[in-house]
């Protein structure tokens, strides 16, 4: 007979993904982050219109609230980028460790203020990279 979590397994398919906006691999994004004390410029690993996940030099702390640029590349009509000025928070950090040393850290950030326009911009680019 099947547990309860042999049916979660079951129903958890590991070929869908759970997000609920489709994420890129896109290194083509500038960043800025700016939290207490510290401001980082870096470029996007990955990107969907719930969050973002990119490589820093400096250690930052899982739910540390972060004030965020990006810095979408302009259209081929107008080469200027779309800034977009949004909040965010640390989901994730791990840091990359090669012959015993840190080299960088990998950060996602969930984006928990983003307003529907902002949110419409970044689907729409996503949706641009991918067709």
């Amino acid at each position: 007979m099947a547990t309860k979590d042999d049916r979660r397994k079951k129903a958890r398919r590991p070929d869908t993904d759970r997000r609920g906006y489709p994420r890129i691999k896109d290194k083509g994004i500038a960043i800025q982050l700016k939290t207490d004390g510290l401001g980082i410029i870096t470029q996007s690993l990955d990107v969907s219109a719930s969050g973002i996940y990119c490589k820093v030099k400096e250690h930052i702390p899982v739910m540390t609230k972060l004030k965020i640029v990006l810095a979408l590349p302009g259209k081929e009509s107008s080469p200027a980028p779309v800034l977009l000025d949004i909040e965010g928070v640390v989901v994730r950090e791990h840091p990359v460790i090669r012959d015993g040393k840190v080299q960088h850290h990998d950060v996602a950030i969930f984006f928990n203020n983003l307003t529907p326009k902002d949110r419409d911009r970044l689907v729409r680019y996503i949706s641009k990279k991918t067709a």
